[in-house]
C-alpha cells in the first residue's frame, strides 16, 4: 500500500527526491496523452518545483536565467497554459502565481488550496464535495458557473510547531 503524499511537505524531506517523481511523473502523463513535453516545459516546471511555494510568470523566467538565456514571456506562458491543461501546473489565483503539482488528477480536478501565510507553502486537498455545493448554489440562483478555485489561507502544521 503507497501512503499519500502530505498535504505540506516536511520541511526536511527529500526535494531533490520530490523533484525527480515530479518530473516523472510530468513525462508519464505527457506520454499517455501523447503530449511531447519539450525541454521548455520542463525547464519550467522545473522552476516551480525549486520550492514548494507559488511564482509568478516573472519569477520562473528570474529561475530560468539562472541557468540560461533569459526567455521571453511568451515562451513561459505558453509553457504554463500547457502544464496548467495537463494538470501538471496549477494557478493559484489570489497570488497570480502557479504551482507545481505531482498529485494524479486532470485540469478539471476541484481541489482546495491551503496557502501557508508564514513560510508561503501551498498544500492542496480535493475539494469536489464543496465544489459540488457551491456550483449548485450558483445554478439555483441563474447563473451557470464556470470555474470554481478554493483558496484558504492559515498557518500549516509545520509552521504552528516553530
Amino acid at each position: 500500500m503507497r501512503l499519500a503524499k502530505p498535504t505540506f511537505p516536511a520541511p526536511d524531506h527529500d526535494h531533490g527526491r520530490c523533484t525527480a517523481d515530479a518530473l516523472l511523473h510530468a513525462e508519464k502523463v505527457c506520454a499517455l496523452r501523447a503530449q511531447k513535453f519539450t525541454p521548455i516545459r520542463r525547464q519550467v516546471l522545473e522552476a516551480l518545483l525549486s520550492s514548494h511555494r507559488p511564482l509568478g510568470a516573472y519569477e520562473v523566467i528570474d529561475e530560468l536565467a539562472k541557468s540560461m538565456p533569459r526567455p521571453a514571456p511568451i515562451t513561459v506562458y505558453r509553457a504554463l497554459d500547457f502544464l496548467i491543461e495537463n494538470g501538471l501546473v496549477h494557478r493559484i489565483e489570489s497570488r497570480n502565481a502557479f504551482l507545481a503539482c505531482a498529485h494524479d488528477h486532470d485540469a478539471a480536478a476541484m481541489v482546495a488550496f491551503l496557502i501557508c501565510e508564514r513560510c508561503g507553502s501551498v498544500g492542496e486537498i480535493p475539494a469536489a464535495p464543496v465544489a459540488q455545493s457551491l456550483n449548485a448554489a450558483a445554478r439555483a440562483t441563474g447563473f451557470a458557473p464556470k470555474m470554481s478555485v478554493v483558496e484558504i489561507t492559515g498557518i500549516c502544521a509545520h509552521c504552528q510547531r516553530v
